[in-house]
């Protein structure tokens, strides 16, 4: 199948459209921010073995690492990149649902992370709402 060429350059300038791109490159940003934010309390904590357990500086790197992937993806649509909007549509829906299954288990995550989370989660609820809206599902089905 025919690769679909990228979206043109006008369509991408338009305000609107740039408009949710910004609010999505502040989001994710914010979302980098949370994460370096988490393995610097982390790193504060490291003697405090209730605070901070093995499992703590293992998701923390793992959510710094897929923060800055998802910011790579907003780019890429920043583009016009469809396989990049794709990625991003499907990533930050991904990552709301995986932060929502391991805050609910209890235990899992000493109380402080949890809430980092838990911010991590609204700010990619708010990247998966620009990103599967209207506007740009119609810019980039084109």
């Amino acid at each position: 199948m025919p690769k679909k060429p990228p979206v043109p350059d006008d369509e991408l300038r338009h305000p609107r459209v740039r408009t949710d791109f910004f609010r999505m490159k502040v989001l994710v940003s914010c979302y980098i921010a949370l994460s370096v934010l988490a393995l610097l309390v982390a790193y504060l904590w490291r003697n405090r073995p209730d605070l901070v357990t093995d499992l703590v500086w293992v998701r923390g790197e793992g959510v710094l690492i897929a923060s800055v992937v998802l910011l790579l993806f907003v780019f890429g649509t920043t583009r016009g990149r469809r396989g990049a909007y794709l990625r991003l549509r499907i990533a930050s829906a991904a990552m709301v649902v995986a932060i929502a299954v391991l805050i609910s288990l209890p235990g899992f995550l000493p109380v402080w992370m949890r809430v980092e989370q838990g911010l991590c989660g609204l700010v990619l609820i708010g990247v998966a709402v620009i990103a599967n809206g209207t506007r740009l599902r119609s810019l980039f089905a084109r």
